[in-house]
């Protein structure tokens, strides 16, 4: 698929050999590797933190795009940007200066992407999309893999890309949950350029068409 990125999520991955996941997914079309960060609050689960980052970066020249499911990520960008993140995506649910965290993020060097869960309409991260490189779209509730994509979602990739075209603005668009062979053709449709996906990618179920 020219012209989409592909990030697998590391969460889906062997947890025992993170080392060898990073070679599956450059030897499969893999553009970026996603690092979903979770803290037990923000979502259920707790998943790495920045030594992992850390140990890993040295073995992929991929861009690093950690996702912070975390409350308070403003505490935490400064010590991810030092482990190797090239791109830091925090949630717009968990946080209320989100510019000056976006303003933050930029100044480390990093690209700065901001997240929406399903149940947050687009409308709502409307200030910020002039300053962010980034936006992912959550088609699944944070917090656990394999999931299913939840089809209303899909809208808030076009209604994006909608307003990036009028506005011309630079944003890329990012899409995260349940995505598969057979879910892939919609967020193909609708203009996402950059797809995550875990499960159906570290089982081999999702193709990719280098």
């Amino acid at each position: 698929m020219k012209n989409i990125m592909l990030a697998p999520s590391l969460l889906s991955a062997d947890l025992a050999d993170l080392k060898n996941a990073l070679k599956i997914i450059e030897d499969n079309g893999g553009t970026v590797v996603h690092i979903d960060v979770m803290d037990g609050r923000f979502v259920p689960q707790i998943s790495y933190g920045q030594p992992v980052v850390q140990c890993l970066r040295p073995y992929s020249n991929l861009p690093f795009d950690v996702h912070l499911m975390v409350e308070h990520p403003e505490e935490q960008v400064e010590s991810f940007a030092a482990a190797g993140a090239d791109w830091i995506t925090f949630h717009h649910e968990a946080c209320i200066h989100s510019h000056r965290l976006v303003q933050r993020i930029h100044d480390l060097g990093k690209k700065a992407g901001i997240s929406i869960v399903p149940s947050t309409p687009v409308f709502a991260i409307a200030q910020l999309l002039e300053y962010v490189d980034l936006v992912l779209v959550m088609t699944v509730n944070p917090g656990f893999g394999g999931q299913k994509l939840i089809p209303s979602c899909v809208k808030k990739i076009s209604e994006l890309i909608k307003i990036r075209e009028e506005t011309g603005l630079n944003f890329m668009v990012s899409v995260d949950g349940g995505v598969n062979s057979k879910t892939l053709s919609s967020v193909v449709d609708a203009k996402a350029d950059v797809v995550v996906s875990g499960s159906a990618f570290f089982t081999g179920e999702l193709k990719w068409e280098k």
